[in-house]
């Protein structure tokens, strides 16, 4: 992550920020009070920006590595470019189990022709948006939980965008 890449009152970009190459992170979490038992929702759609990734990716993990949770899981993942994406190696992996789904929006690439052939199917330029949200919702087998997580403006602006489709309160959680 490049210094610009970071939010100036961000407290994960902080952290992000002093990290150097070579660097052991480890995740823990998710945090923000979302409690997650196997075969709750039955479907989750989780919207992740940048380092909003992060509380999402226990979850997943926990989901995949319980094989008597059989959630359905899709991943959107909003950058601003493939190579700001974290955790690639990570995320294609998980994106192999039967019931994980992983999707990108990148902001700042202009054409998806530079991205590996294995990217380009469910990769997305632009900003996410309420039609692209809708569209992710339809793609679900049954009406998902939504969680959110990102910098202030992104929760907001999903949030606003969930209660257009009509999504109540009760159907996502905002970390």
């Amino acid at each position: 992550m490049k210094q610009d890449e970071c939010y100036e009152n961000g407290l994960m970009s902080q952290y992000v920020k002093s990290w150097k190459k070579g660097d052991a992170i480890f995740w823990r979490g998710p945090f923000g009070g979302f409690p997650y038992t196997a075969n709750q929702y039955g479907e989750l759609l989780m919207l992740a920006s940048g380092t909003g990734l992060a509380p999402m990716l226990p979850i997943l993990q926990y989901i995949t590595e319980n094989e008597d949770d059989e959630t359905f899981v899709t991943l959107v993942g909003c950058f601003r470019t493939f190579e700001n994406i974290y955790m690639k190696s990570l995320l294609q992996e998980q994106s192999r189990f039967w019931n994980v789904r992983t999707f990108y929006v990148l902001s700042q690439e202009c054409s998806l022709e530079n991205l590996p052939w294995s990217f380009r199917e469910n990769t997305h330029t632009g900003r996410i948006n309420e039609n692209l949200i809708r569209s992710m919702l339809n793609m679900c087998r049954k009406q998902p939980f939504v969680l959110i997580c990102g910098s202030v403006a992104f929760s907001e602006d999903m949030e606003k965008c969930l209660k257009i489709i009509g999504l109540e309160k009760e159907s996502y959680f905002i970390f």
